[in-house]
């Protein structure tokens, strides 16, 4: 088989839709959705390039500077043999000017650079016999990996006293350092040799255009930087996950390439541990033309589960005055529309939601936030130790969630040290961790309330709406049930958390007599319509 005729090659299974991910962590792109991407790269140019062809440049440049499988430098290479066959006929001399002179990577370990060099050059050693390309005098090619260390942070950390086994005196060493680049825990990623770093030699450096001239001994610049970067690292001690996909999409933009791609997590439209800047930069940046949305992750990626759902995005190197932006729900296209991103402090995921909202705003009424709880308002976790089985005449009522139960228990009244004064108050309590954010529509959003009297407290398990008579609380508790309530909950939420911030848009009622959707539509002038998109969204708390 001639090499034009390898590349172009259809095998049925893709041999790259069969692997198994490696983990949540680097979760491989399916080849339609690489695909996908490219096809909106190549739209894009033909619209700003008065309809070139993308791939029949021979001076374009493409990077993957997270490679996994090479499943996008390999479509770009099948593109560019095709488009290329005019401009350089003879198949051989063609394939070696592709890959030497358009084809870049950086491999996120020493497994997929030898993955990706097989998906691109036909050989995990780019000069060996059986590559493709006859042009390349070392195994790498262009598609590099070297291992890089974490930078230990000094600052962070605890300072421990040891006793040198030497000399007997005492000194002093820093234990469980972060790293100042990726944020990972020394005490998960401090590894000896014989183990992966991910140390990701992109993210780990102050300038990332040097960087990448010294990995490839030029003066590099690239057309198109598109791929899929890991997501996360293991917090210390495994309590909470570290996202780090933002760190590569703040990297590729100091490239200043013509065109970026990148799919990534969507918790960064609304929440996401230290994401609130990564979120801002995303919904101000006017370069950003293209979005494609998928609440639900197994659309993308089948069997990995990604809370929150998955995006890609199209950045350009001119600004725009709106983005286009189309989600994707159980196989529903919604789009695209001219949206313009900054318009609220979170994204919107729906299109049809837009409409309830403004309304909604336009009202001016107070936020429902002006009579919740904090997070840990009386500095419990949920896994607090300190609380009794036994009530006493000195006790007060603790509300928790224990053994996955919810459960009354009891702690005496001068442990209370925190929010004393809202013992007194009634409280409707709401889980902070409820449902899977939108995942399997229509959605319940929130999980059941639960009315706790005066006199009572709740560690972190629960939220709370504090209100001064029991009336009270149960109008808040029919607000909540509503689908009204919970849809507007449900455009700030995008994983099973709904912290704090997520009420931001239910406005403040009057707490004097049930309430009711019908009351409520009809108050903010929903129609029919929106109606019918709202309950298409969430389903009756009755039914749970």
């Amino acid at each position: 088989m001639s090499v034009s005729n390898l590349l172009l090659n259809k095998h049925n299974p893709d041999v790259l839709t069969c692997i198994a991910n490696l983990s949540n962590d680097e979760v491989f792109t399916p080849p339609e959705m690489a695909a996908a991407m490219l096809d909106l790269v190549t739209e894009a140019w033909a619209r700003d390039h008065d309809g070139e062809n993308l791939w029949a440049n021979p001076n374009v440049r493409v990077l993957d500077p997270f490679v996994k499988t090479g499943v996008f430098l390999r479509e770009a290479t099948r593109r560019f043999n095709e488009g290329l066959i005019t401009v350089i006929p003879d198949a051989q001399e063609r394939v070696n000017h592709i890959l030497t002179k358009q084809i870049y990577g950086i491999a996120i370990t020493e497994l997929t650079a030898l993955m990706s060099r097989r998906s691109v050059y036909c050989s995990k050693y780019a000069n060996s016999e059986h590559s493709i390309c006859t042009a390349f005098d070392t195994p790498d090619g262009n598609i590099w990996f070297e291992r890089t260390e974490h930078t230990w942070d000094d600052k962070t950390g605890t300072r421990e006293s040891r006793v040198d086994p030497l000399s007997s005196e005492e000194i002093f060493i820093r234990t469980g350092r972060r790293c100042s680049y990726c944020g990972a825990g020394e005490n998960d990623y401090g590894r000896g040799e014989d183990l992966e770093t991910h140390a990701y030699a992109f993210i780990h450096t102050n300038n990332i255009r040097q960087r990448i001239n010294e990995i490839f001994g030029a003066d590099m610049h690239f057309d198109l930087v598109i791929g899929n970067p890991p997501y996360q690292l293991n917090a210390n001690g495994g309590n909470r996950d570290i996202p780090i996909y933002q760190y590569f999409v703040q990297q590729a933009k100091q490239l200043d390439s013509r065109y970026l791609a990148m799919i990534i997590p969507s918790r960064w439209m609304s929440t996401g541990l230290g994401l609130s800047e990564f979120r801002k930069e995303m919904l101000s940046d006017k370069n950003i033309r293209a979005l494609v949305d998928y609440p639900s992750s197994a659309e993308v990626f089948p069997g990995v589960e990604v809370r929150g759902g998955v995006s890609y995005f199209l950045r350009t190197s001119t600004p725009n005055d709106s983005c286009s932006v189309t989600t994707v729900t159980a196989g529903l296209v919604d789009g695209p529309h001219e949206r313009d991103l900054s318009e609220f402090d979170v994204f919107v995921r729906h299109y049809k939601a837009l409409s309830i909202l403004r309304k909604v705003l336009t009202a001016s009424e107070e936020s429902i936030q002006n009579i919740l709880s904090v997070d840990k308002e009386f500095g419990w976790t949920s896994n607090f130790k300190g609380l009794s089985k036994t009530r006493t005449h000195t006790s007060v009522p603790v509300y928790c969630i224990q053994e996955r139960m919810r459960q009354i228990k009891y702690i005496d009244r001068a442990e209370v040290c925190k929010s004393e004064h809202l013992l007194s108050y009634w409280k409707v309590l709401i889980p902070e961790a409820a449902s899977d954010g939108g995942q399997r529509l229509p959605d319940i959003v929130l999980g059941k309330p639960w009315i706790a009297p005066s006199g009572s407290a709740c560690t972190q398990s629960f939220l709370f709406f504090y209100v001064d008579t029991e009336a009270e609380a149960r109008s808040i508790e029919s607000y909540y049930r509503t689908r009204f309530f919970r849809f507007l909950v449900s455009l700030r939420k995008t994983t099973q958390h709904a912290p704090r911030a997520t009420y931001t848009w239910v406005p403040m009622q009057t707490w004097d007599h049930e309430w009711t959707d019908e009351e409520l539509y009809a108050k903010y002038g929903i129609t029919d319509e929106e109606i019918a998109f709202i309950e298409s969204i969430v389903r009756p708390m009755e039914d749970e």
